[in-house]
């Protein structure tokens, strides 16, 4: 006879007549009500006065807890044989605790078993007691400063009694020092494992065991696990729940729905793809949004928007979303709290892509776009032919790369979207060696009120090509990003066309609005980017002029223009900073030192005697996160200076620096950037200068700081993640 009524409500509604041994009645229901008495216990906090009882699926006869704390636990096939997850909720007035009971190797022994039957409790502030928990010894308690432990002896593993069978619990009264068999305590708390005084700060100290292990979620620490790793017991109850999928699936409409997002993120996390495409058929809010799911969160510090997803996992949202618009709109007759129709945006934008060495088992964005736009074409094909009503439409906003392989099918998939109930919204666009004609064709199919930064890159477009695409650009009114790399716009070209070209370019550019991003690589600039900037409607916070042949004129307009007061970012790469450019350039590092988070200065001729002269004014930039030096002919001698005049910027996070002249043989002086990039260096030399930077970086007390010559590593910052 299985146990009625909601877990941790105490022991009201307790079954009559447990089972005997041997007798488990597992049924599927039992089994979704103890997990949903688990999860709703620890979500909730459903335990109160009136002691602890258990939803399980075994048919377990509920035990009532002593002091004042309720009790949930969930055994039962789907888990582990003698795997027991239980959840306790109380505060300091109450004297309860929140604690996960473990049987870890003990698992499918008799001592398990017992655990599994006793459920769990915490003992009241009047009995503060300790237990000897089967072959558990070194469990140390350590109180806060100023608090006294409450008396009492804990028994030791050599105090143990004979004969006492691993995992098999015992317990010692603080008053009397007796043992007394498991069970039911008097005026105390039914416990699977170990009763342990409480009080509001405690810390356990737990060295590993064999038999079992407590957790205490008010402040627990394992010697084996990391500190990122730590979870809270919601966490914890939740992963169980999936354990078994088909269960899972099953009780997800008895569940609330304030778990859902975190049941989504440990879906995500475990790869539960039965679950997870469950749970995007049936989420019950309008967004479904990975930038707010997949972050670090109360219950989970880790932050999967910083890991490449997962395909299985993606796969699966993906599959959700299908089943999702296969769903026909529910009738009159339905259900007026159904929860399947509630889902109108999937926002499955800011996933990692940092295109380095994909794993086969991630997805990149370009597999994400091709998979989205897939499913769009699909829906469309097969939406025709399906009897019945309507789905209801879902706008999924994506991050959409398109090269020239891709771009007939991207294409297609964003006609199909037009009128489908899958309807398609880019918020990034990056388009890569795309021609004239199908970029503006691209631009045409998006929505205006959707793209918030356009990427054009390796497009050799010029200028000609440019006053003909800027305009198609500048419809999107809230466009924050503009990125034209490698498109070749050369503005000092002496024909009357490149003339008018670049004055109808820079009117285009003079429609955006909201604009804070302009990034125009190897774009030949000289002479003229005050005509380029002064044409904005508002300041900057990033602006990448890479290889651009930027003139001293340049560089002091850019010092004396508003844009200089608020950049976070900027890239001044491949532009020569070190003869009548140097002053202007600190001079603009100075107009920007209170903003300036990323400084990219990659190959700009400066040496020794241009960096110790910038050195006063760079070591103002107190917020400065990242530094990029890679490519200067700097000594070992000029990067020591660095690293100590660096120590009055605490934010400092990354230094990429270049490879040492001293670890060259035979460099030519001057070198030129090329001969740095392509000469070999002595191995041995940098070594030792590696160990020295090291060794300067840990006596300053900065460890902390990565000082690296890796300039693959993606260690630049987007400018919308600053």
């Amino acid at each position: 006879m299985r146990a009625r009524g909601r877990p941790g409500r105490g022991h009201r509604d307790q079954a009559a007549n447990p089972p005997g041994p041997g007798q488990a009645t597992n049924g599927g229901a039992d089994v979704i009500a103890g997990r949903r008495g688990a999860v709703r216990g620890a979500a909730d906090g459903l335990g109160g006065a009136g002691g602890g009882g258990c939803g399980c699926g075994t048919g377990e006869r509920r035990r009532p807890g002593g002091g004042r704390s309720g009790a949930a636990y969930v055994p039962g096939p789907a888990w582990p044989q003698g795997g027991v997850a239980a959840v306790a909720r109380g505060g300091p007035a109450e004297g309860g605790s929140s604690c996960i009971w473990e049987p870890g190797a003990e698992a499918g022994s008799p001592g398990g078993a017992i655990a599994g039957r006793e459920g769990l409790g915490v003992p009241g502030r009047s009995e503060r007691r300790q237990a000897l928990v089967g072959d558990a010894p070194g469990l140390e308690e350590q109180a806060p400063p100023g608090t006294r432990k409450s008396g009492g002896t804990s028994a030791s593993r050599d105090s143990r009694p004979r004969g006492a069978g691993r995992g098999r619990l015992f317990e010692t009264q603080a008053a009397e020092g007796r043992r007394v068999p498991r069970g039911r305590r008097e005026g105390g708390a039914s416990h699977g494992g170990a009763c342990l005084p409480w009080w509001p700060g405690r810390l356990l100290s737990c060295t590993p065991v064999t038999g079992a292990r407590l957790v205490c979620p008010v402040r627990a620490r394992w010697p084996s696990a990391r500190p990122s790793a730590m979870h809270t017991l919601v966490f914890l109850s939740t992963r169980q729940v999936l354990q078994c999928q088909p269960a899972a699936c099953q009780a997800l409409p008895l569940l609330p729905r304030e778990l859902f997002p975190l049941l989504f993120k440990v879906a995500f996390m475990d790869k539960k793809t039965v679950v997870l495409r469950e749970l995007v058929h049936t989420w019950p809010f309008p967004l479904l949004s990975f930038q707010q799911l997949l972050q670090e969160c109360a219950h989970c510090s880790r932050a999967l928007l910083q890991e490449r997803p997962s395909t299985e996992s993606m796969q699966a949202v993906i599959l959700g979303l299908t089943a999702r618009l296969h769903t026909p709109e529910p009738g009159a007759s339905t259900q007026p709290l159904c929860r399947k129709h509630a889902l109108r945006v999937l926002d499955m934008t800011g996933l990692l892509d940092d295109g380095v060495e994909q794993d086969p088992g991630t997805m990149s964005m370009w597999d994400c776009t091709a998979a989205v736009a897939r499913t769009c074409i699909a829906q469309q094909q097969g939406g025709a032919t399906e009897p019945g009503p309507a789905p209801i439409p879902v706008e999924v906003r994506v991050d959409l790369r398109v090269n020239r392989a891709s771009y007939a099918f991207l294409r297609e998939a964003l006609r199909s979207s037009v009128g489908s109930p899958l309807r398609l919204c880019c918020r990034d666009l990056r388009a890569e060696d795309l021609p004239m004609r199908n970029t503006v064709a691209l631009l045409q199919l998006l929505d205006a009120g959707c793209l918030r930064r356009v990427d054009l890159r390796f497009n050799n477009l010029g200028l000609r090509g440019l006053s003909v695409i800027i305009p198609h650009v500048a419809r999107f009114q809230h466009l924050a990003s503009l990125r034209l790399h490698y498109v070749h716009g050369d503005s000092r070209q002496p024909s009357v066309d490149g003339e008018d070209n670049f004055r109808y370019f820079l009117a285009q550019m003079g429609r955006f609005t909201c604009l804070r991003e302009l990034s125009m690589g190897s774009s030949l600039l000289s002479g003229r980017l005050d005509q380029l900037l002064s044409t904005l409607q508002s300041p900057l916070e990033s602006l990448e002029l890479a290889f651009c042949a930027l003139l001293p004129e340049d560089l002091r307009f850019l010092a004396q223009s508003p844009h200089a007061a608020h950049l976070k970012k900027l890239d001044l790469s491949g532009n020569d900073l070190s003869g009548s450019q140097l002053a202007p350039f600190q001079g603009l590092l100075q107009a920007s030192a209170a903003t300036l988070l990323h400084l990219e200065l990659t190959e700009c001729q400066l040496a020794d005697t241009q960096l110790l002269a910038t050195l006063p004014i760079l070591t103002r930039c107190t917020s400065l996160r990242y530094l990029g030096l890679y490519g200067n002919p700097l000594s070992m001698a000029g990067l020591k200076e660095l690293l100590r005049d660096s120590v009055a910027q605490a934010e400092l996070r990354t230094v990429v620096h270049p490879f040492p002249v001293d670890c060259y043989e035979g460099l030519p002086w001057p070198p030129p950037a090329s001969v740095l990039l392509e000469a070999s260096i002595n191995e041995e030399k940098f070594a030792r200068v590696e160990a020295e930077l090291h060794q300067l970086l840990l006596a300053s007390g900065r460890a902390h700081v990565l000082w690296t010559t890796d300039i693959y590593g993606r260690l630049a910052a987007d400018y919308f993640s600053l």
